[in-house]
């Protein structure tokens, strides 16, 4: 067995006596636990102040005394305020880095049951941090009959030895994990290994998260409850701030974010805090944060890194400490080859990345998450509609099958389940519905095979996601009449043959312009 050593402060209150036999009846800590037959200290590492030497050698005498075989090393540290809890916790982290202790060599049991409060919790952190890589003892006097022995008993700080606790543990961890998932029952085995590593991430970092998948993959809501689930758990005490980058143009981007003062621009009548600003002690998220521009991308790290960034116009920095998780549809690798994403900032952010599959990639959750649907439509209606046996069936036969494109992810699911909940005046989805609303979806992903490679380049974000087939199949044509025309006011001429007829003055150009506006698309975009 290797031998044991004791790491203890000396009670100077607990460990004092009169000289005399009567000592003998009262329990002093640092006695009491040397005459143990079922514990042997061979080494006695007491740690004591200047002023209390007479009492560390009078005790180390009477520990010689009932175990001759402890050696008892007296070190003397002093504090100037025993409370202050910066520098107790100072001068004991120099003591162990003074010392040569060596796990393999020795056994070590940090005794915590004397010294004041403050110096037991630091040797507590101490312990936990390993600078003392030993277990924690802790005494007691015996109750009953005087005994000059008292108990003792070991704490190990591996909390998997504690079956309890680590049931426990792994209870309160599953039920984190299914907080993130919103209580659905997901089957997806790599889907719930992610969750699981991103509930202990979001429980142990205030690092940057950023999460990656496809528009409609869930990153928004999973992003609300980790905020929520650290809100729980009281490791944030702000709001929660979403902005939809996509949606930040120009000047107007700097100022959302980083706040401005009256008077910085035309039209800024007050101060503006900005959004970072309103996240302090919360969470920011920046979704589709690969939409902005490398100014705003330069002003962010800063934000991150140093929580301090200059609002437009400001002499003065601002500050605000907050968690940043960001979203994205974009591949921000190939958008930092391509210049158009920061290298540092990807580099920040790239610490937690999580990529989230798309629900093409999950059908085998698509039957609870169509449970879940249909669960926030009777909270959203308060009305509860069902399918019948026959319906639910055909309709998860179809949604999992690979006619099932779910290009939209779970916003097509939501919708689709929408719609079929409107058309159940009597509550139960029945298979002439379903018939129906699978041809509707067949028909609206026609569409967006269509044309969707061709207008996702132009669109940013999820924009494309978000407009009507119609409205789709509309942009498509005049995008391609774009590219096939000389100029701009050619293609206002072809685009509006028959209107410009009947108008008294023309101005096509002009026309054309600002229908392609709308969708934040510009000529040159088109050459």
């Amino acid at each position: 067995m290797k031998p044991t050593t004791v790491i203890s402060f000396l009670g100077s209150t607990l460990d004092a006596s009169k000289f005399g036999p009567s000592r003998w009846m009262k329990w002093r800590p640092s006695v009491g636990l040397c005459m143990h037959e079922d514990l042997r200290v061979d080494r006695f590492l007491m740690i004591h102040g200047s002023a209390h030497s007479r009492l560390a050698e009078y005790v180390s005498e009477d520990i010689a005394s009932v175990s001759p075989e402890t050696m008892v090393e007296r070190h003397a540290i002093d504090f100037a305020d025993a409370w202050d809890f910066e520098e107790v916790y100072g001068k004991l982290l120099d003591f162990a880095r003074s010392q040569p202790l060596d796990p393999d060599v020795e056994d070590y049991l940090i005794h915590i049951t004397t010294g004041t409060h403050v110096a037991q919790i630091c040797l507590f952190l101490l312990t936990e941090a390993h600078y003392l890589p030993g277990r924690l003892l802790q005494t007691q006097p015996k109750r009953g009959a005087p005994d000059a022995a008292g108990t003792w008993s070991v704490i190990d700080l591996d909390l998997s030895r504690y079956d309890s606790i680590a049931t426990r543990f792994a209870s309160e961890s599953a039920e984190s994990t299914s907080f993130l998932k919103s209580g659905i029952e997901t089957r997806n085995a790599a889907f719930n290994t992610m969750i699981d590593e991103i509930e202990q991430v979001a429980s142990r970092t205030r690092a940057p998260i950023l999460l990656m998948g496809p528009t409609g993959a869930g990153k928004s809501q999973l992003a609300r409850r980790i905020f929520e689930l650290k809100k729980l758990k009281r490791q944030v005490s702000g709001q929660f701030v979403e902005v939809n980058c996509a949606t930040l143009r120009g000047d107007s981007a700097m100022s959302a974010l980083f706040g401005h003062k009256k008077g910085a621009f035309t039209g800024a009548a007050a101060d503006r805090p900005g959004l970072l600003r309103t996240a302090d002690g919360g969470m920011l998220f920046l979704d589709e944060i690969g939409e902005l521009g490398l100014d705003e991308q330069a002003m962010i790290l800063r934000a991150i890194e140093d929580k301090r960034f200059l609002p437009v116009g400001a002499d003065r920095e601002a500050e605000s400490d907050f968690q940043l998780i960001a979203g994205t549809n974009r591949d921000l690798a190939k958008c930092v080859a391509d210049g158009t994403f920061r290298e540092d900032l990807y580099a920040r952010l790239n610490l937690w990345t999580f990529a989230l599959p798309g629900l093409a990639q999950r059908r085998e959750d698509i039957a609870p998450n169509l449970d879940y649907e249909l669960d926030r439509h009777a909270e959203r209606e308060g009305e509860r509609v069902t399918f019948n046996k026959e319906a639910r069936d055909r309709y998860l036969a179809f949604a999992t099958s690979g006619e099932a494109h779910w290009p939209g992810n779970f916003r097509d699911l939501a919708s689709s389940v929408t719609r079929m909940a409107t058309f159940s005046p009597k509550g139960r989805i029945d298979s002439e519905v379903v018939a129906t609303e699978i041809a509707r979806l067949k028909r609206l992903w026609s569409g967006t095979d269509q044309h969707s490679d061709e207008l996702g380049t132009l669109l940013a974000g999820d924009a494309l996601e978000t407009l009507d087939p119609f409205d789709r199949v509309q942009l498509a044509f005049v995008v391609e009449t774009c590219r096939a025309s000389r100029s701009l006011s050619d293609a206002g001429r072809k685009l509006f043959a028959a209107s410009r007829a009947k108008r008294a003055s023309t101005n096509d150009a002009d026309r054309l312009r600002k229908y392609l506006a709308r969708f934040g698309i510009d000529w040159r975009d088109l050459a």
